[in-house]
């Protein structure tokens, strides 16, 4: 049986301040769950104050980019192993505002994803489509490009090796939701591509949802079989919110 896992993307959000009341809150209601994994995504510059509120928690923590050198002349770049320094277990790749507003295609998503797992970090990669994608009836044609563009460097091992989450561009931050069955369809299409080249790793691997979940929400878009928890944007900001979003996960 699958590992529901839920991650908090924080964005640029946060303070010293505000950080320390809602990573208290988490250590103190999920900190000692091992039902499911609740993982928080910060930014760079508080990666030290969650490695040092989380540490000693079953609370795993993570950065929400990477750069795809180990090391150079890149200015204001982050690698992978800088990122293990500060006790990380997971990166976000290919999250949608990276590729809408920061001109990330698919090959720099795929060279990302695999310099984090070279350094050994597990990548949350990112896939979803537009609402006029969607309505122009090319969901699964975008999303089977965007996983093939990381098969074609890393190959169906690595993306066992990782996380994918679905995102529904038209669906973060809009307050708009797929529904389950909505996300379920997608969800499922994932699965079966990757179980054309193992079936093995297709059952095994964990594909979370991402699109405006919330407390009330997510039991049920939880219970749909190819849905293995979230990627959790603003909701994962309020302590009481993603408490409970991580609690569906468990079931």
């Amino acid at each position: 049986m699958r590992k529901k896992l839920v991650a908090g993307n924080w964005k640029m959000h946060g303070s010293l301040a505000e950080n320390k009341v809602l990573l208290e809150a988490l250590v103190l209601e999920l900190g000692q769950a091992s039902t499911a994994g609740c993982i928080v995504c910060a930014p760079f510059p508080y990666l030290a104050q969650v490695q040092s509120v989380l540490s000693g928690s079953t609370l795993a923590w993570g950065a929400q980019n990477v750069s795809n050198h180990a090391k150079g002349a890149y200015t204001g770049e982050v690698s992978a192993s800088m990122l293990l320094d500060f006790g990380c277990s997971y990166v976000i790749v290919g999250h949608s505002e990276r590729r809408a507003l920061y001109g990330e295609d698919d090959a720099s998503v795929a060279a990302k994803f695999a310099a984090a797992q070279a350094a050994g970090l597990i990548p949350f990669l990112c896939v979803g489509e537009t609402l006029e994608e969607r309505e122009a009836g090319v969901t699964e044609a975008v999303i089977g490009r965007q996983l093939d563009a990381v098969l074609a460097v890393s190959g169906i091992e690595g993306i066992g090796r990782a996380v994918v989450a679905y995102e529904p561009v038209w669906a973060i931050g809009t307050g708009k939701t797929a529904s389950p069955q909505q996300a379920q369809a997608v969800h499922a299409f994932i699965r079966a591509k990757l179980a054309v080249l193992d079936k093995n790793v297709a059952a095994s691997l964990v594909i979370q949802y991402g699109g405006s979940v919330k407390a009330a929400n997510a039991a049920e878009l939880f219970a749909q079989p190819d849905i293995d928890g979230g990627l959790i944007g603003g909701a994962s900001l309020v302590a009481d919110e993603f408490i409970a979003i991580c609690r569906a996960a468990q079931g």
